[in-house]
């Protein structure tokens, strides 16, 4: 009778190993087929752009005058600040919409020495600026520059406008929606190519929208260009 309790305890003990071994390699088999899920993915980018208007104008006019005489040089600066003045308020522009820079006075003698005096000891100058959002206007006003120089008004480098865009949030949802459409279509087309699906995101990167003139010759009009990383699991 003992000899028969001690061989139950025996094939009760067996049952329970076995039991063990075969949880373990189920469990063994699950992990390695999640590993092997996880190790499984694809990085595509999804690009999307847009041209857009510009809907800001900076436009600075630096002006100088030279002379020997002060009371002249500072007497000419002003006459030329009204002239510019006059310029974009005639193109249609509002006085709030123009800034005048406080002047500056260069003393050219006070940085020669010996003989080498300059010709003109003084130069007065500053920065007329127009701020619109009135793009096609300051447009029409910039191809007439012309009569400024036409006038006496001697402009400096620098007299460039700067056309900007400041309405990107309303596109940018759109923008990456459609980027990252554009990128699980590369994902999708390279899981077909492979023979497997296109699973959930692994990892995401919207990455930097980049603004840009569409050209040198038009500036005012702008390109966006969004472009989005994105990782997704491949699945059988």
């Amino acid at each position: 009778m003992a000899e028969d309790n001690g061989s139950g305890r025996w094939l009760v003990v067996a049952v329970i190993v076995a039991a063990g071994l075969a949880a373990a390699g189920w469990l063994s088999a699950q992990g390695l087929a999640k590993f092997r899920t996880a190790d499984r993915y694809v990085t595509v980018k999804g690009l999307a752009e847009r041209y857009v208007d510009a809907d800001l104008v900076v436009w600075p006019l630096p002006h100088a005058v030279t002379g020997n005489d002060l009371a002249a040089v500072q007497a000419r600066l002003e006459a030329n600040t009204a002239s510019i003045r006059r310029f974009f308020t005639e193109a249609g522009f509002s006085d709030e919409e123009i800034v005048v820079s406080p002047p500056r006075l260069e003393d050219r003698a006070a940085y020669a020495y010996g003989d080498n005096q300059p010709r003109e000891r003084y130069r007065y100058f500053n920065t007329v600026t127009l701020r619109t959002t009135r793009v096609g206007e300051a447009l029409e006003a910039l191809r007439r520059t012309g009569q400024l120089v036409a006038s006496g008004v001697l402009l400096a480098e620098g007299g460039f406008p700067q056309f900007e865009y400041t309405r990107l949030n309303d596109v940018k949802p759109e923008l990456i929606a459609e980027a990252t459409a554009n990128a699980r279509a590369s994902a999708e087309q390279f899981a077909l190519d492979s023979g497997a699906r296109v699973g959930g995101i692994r990892s995401a990167n919207q990455g930097v929208i980049d603004i840009a003139d569409r050209d040198q010759g038009s500036p005012q009009v702008k390109r966006i260009r969004v472009v989005t990383t994105v990782e997704y699991f491949l699945v059988d």
